[in-house]
């Protein structure tokens, strides 16, 4: 008999070990170059009283990079931020239809998220805007604010099946 497969759609890692979805890996990625940049930065500062031009504004967008990252993670392994008091207070029946009105909640603000800043990044690749530091088109920077939205809806979307699979609501 086969080792059973791992069930994507729950998200547990196969027997043995555990499994780490790409998200985790691209966020640790991105907490490491902020780390490495700032490092570099400071030594270079101390050594030369001058600093790179571009650490600030790379280490910006990888904050963000990493915490949208970090958000769809965090949703895709139900350990979201939410406030517990209230959920509490229902009956264990209830509960599950306080947390889809909770995922809902977030997927309307990350549709949000989506729509805004799909029109913000293309107006920054219309007009051409360019970063202050480098000179870099921020449409490079902004895009990914949309992508990364759609990504935690899609995060959220899972949960929210996995949530109505479990029982009624």
């Amino acid at each position: 008999m086969s080792e059973p497969t791992p069930d994507l759609v729950h998200d547990q890692p196969p027997q043995g070990g555990r499994s780490f979805r790409i998200d985790e890996i691209l966020s640790a990625v991105s907490m490491a170059l902020i780390c490495v940049i700032s490092l570099a930065n400071v030594v270079v500062r101390y050594a030369t009283d001058a600093s790179f031009a571009f650490t600030e504004e790379f280490s910006i967008f990888l904050l963000v990079f990493m915490t949208l990252i970090g958000t769809a993670a965090a949703f895709a392994g139900d350990g979201h931020i939410r406030i517990t008091f209230l959920r509490d207070l229902f009956p264990a029946k209830r509960r599950r239809c306080v947390d889809a009105f909770a995922l809902l909640a977030s997927a309307l603000l990350f549709l949000l998220v989506l729509y805004y800043g799909g029109i913000f990044a293309y107006e920054e690749w219309l007009y051409e805007e360019t970063s202050p530091g480098l000179g870099l088109p921020n449409w490079i920077y902004t895009v990914w604010l949309p992508l990364l939205s759609l990504l935690i809806l899609v995060r959220v979307g899972g949960r929210l099946i996995r949530l109505f699979r479990c029982g009624d609501c």
